[in-house]
């Protein structure tokens, strides 16, 4: 992206998108709320901590805001800062203010592929496994990678959220997903290409939640 093309859209950011963005993070454990966004900017999605928008004027790039009080920007851009230029990623244009400049993705969330019915080839698991290696040979390390943080574009994959890749602590995330996408997704769904309803996929990631809560509690106690 050009200087002037950044230059523009950081006056726009500070100008008519900051001062009447509303939005506030509830629970660290679900998506930020999006109360207002001034027009013409738009929503493209929303994680634990932030809400990541974009403007017309500027349809290869995309907006990422932490909410007020939520951690993680400073340690964002030093992950971007490691991972450089991968086709899978994301690429860092600019960062300061709790908001960060970011090449567009596109694509469908596995999440949502799997409530609407798209079909999800098996190459876009191996692809995300190829670019989760890449990220550890940068000395990082992938984490809380499930099916909300990785997209489809094309049948290739595309890894979304990597602002826990500082975080040591070993995530079992990922594998679960795979093992759910081998075992289930793949011999049953993914032949019939049905649709998962969104209350469902909730009531399994509630389940989920609950249960490595619990098995990180009786770890706790050994």
């Amino acid at each position: 992206m050009k200087t002037l093309q950044i230059n523009r859209l950081i006056e726009s950011i500070h100008v008519g998108l900051l001062p009447k963005l509303q939005i506030e993070s509830v629970n660290p454990h679900d998506p930020v709320k999006v109360i207002h966004i001034p027009h013409p900017w738009m929503l493209v999605g929303t994680g634990n901590y932030a809400a990541v928008v974009h403007h017309p004027d500027f349809p290869d790039v995309v907006v990422k805001i932490y909410a007020p009080g939520r951690p993680g920007f400073e340690e964002e851009v030093e992950v971007y800062k490691r991972l450089g230029k991968h086709p899978a990623f994301s690429e860092l244009f600019y960062a300061e203010d709790g908001f960060l400049i970011l090449k567009r993705l596109c694509g469908v969330t596995i999440w949502d592929c799997i409530q609407l019915g798209v079909p999800v080839p098996k190459q876009v698991i191996l692809d995300i496994d190829k670019a989760l290696d890449y990220a550890r040979s940068r000395n990082l390390f992938p984490h809380d990678i499930h099916a909300r943080n990785v997209m489809m574009y094309e049948g290739r994959g595309l890894v979304v959220d990597i602002s826990d890749f500082l975080e040591q602590e070993k995530c079992s995330k990922w594998d679960n997903v795979k093992k759910a996408y081998y075992w289930l997704y793949l011999p049953l769904i993914y032949p019939l290409k049905l649709r998962v309803p969104l209350s469902l996929l909730n009531f399994v990631r509630k389940v989920y939640r609950f249960i490595s809560s619990l098995g990180k509690r009786l770890m706790e106690k050994k």
